[in-house]
């Protein structure tokens, strides 16, 4: 089950092509180029459980300034001691869930997302190996929890909605799952590699 999960992921990563970004459903926004974009990582963390293949999510902390409670992957800028943005998304990623970097296998990227808060997110997806007990940064993430793949590839569990930001309405892309409220550039994200996974 994990190698066609794997071969599944691969196929899909491999029919990915251009960048995505937050504005892709709001053609009427426009960004003036040679715009600053700071490089940022993340890891779509994928881990056979039961049979399932199941993806690791968090929750920021209510707390936080920015982006309070919303869902995300675990990750965040590249650092100065970050040799490539595969790093940065591991080391965050230990940061924020605990999760080892030698437990995970990475297998390819997604191509970049570009934020409103000018970031330019790579997205790492890597296989969980072994034994992982999620631990929730303190401070930062408010839980660590998984959903099914499945359900986050399939197109037709994503919806288009809208809410006003900066005075305009912008529209996004949504991918609940039971309690969890998956939007934006997580949702986005996703959106994009179930077109890859969908073509397989």
């Amino acid at each position: 089950m994990t190698a066609d999960i794997e071969h599944r992921l691969k196929g899909a990563l491999g029919r990915l092509s251009g960048a995505s970004s937050d504005y892709d459903l709001n053609p009427d926004v426009f960004l003036p180029e040679g715009r600053k974009l700071r490089p940022a990582g993340v890891l779509v963390p994928v881990r056979m459980m039961g049979g399932e293949a199941r993806l690791y999510l968090t929750k920021r902390s209510s707390a936080l300034k920015h982006h309070p409670g919303q869902i995300s992957f675990p990750g965040g800028k590249q650092d100065e001691g970050d040799a490539t943005i595969i790093d940065t998304a591991l080391r965050e990623a230990k940061e924020e869930t605990g999760l080892a970097s030698e437990r995970v296998r990475v297998i390819g990227t997604v191509p970049s997302h570009e934020t409103v808060t000018s970031f330019q997110v790579t997205p790492v997806v890597g296989l969980i190996e072994g034994p992982f007990s999620p631990v929730a940064e303190p401070g930062e993430v408010e839980e660590v929890f998984h959903v099914p793949l499945l359900h986050v590839l399939a197109s037709e569990n994503f919806s288009v909605q809208y809410r006003r930001f900066r005075g305009m309405r912008r529209h996004y892309y949504t991918v609940p799952y039971g309690p969890y409220y998956i939007w934006g550039a997580t949702a986005r994200i996703l959106r994009a590699l179930t077109d890859g996974w969908s073509a397989s």
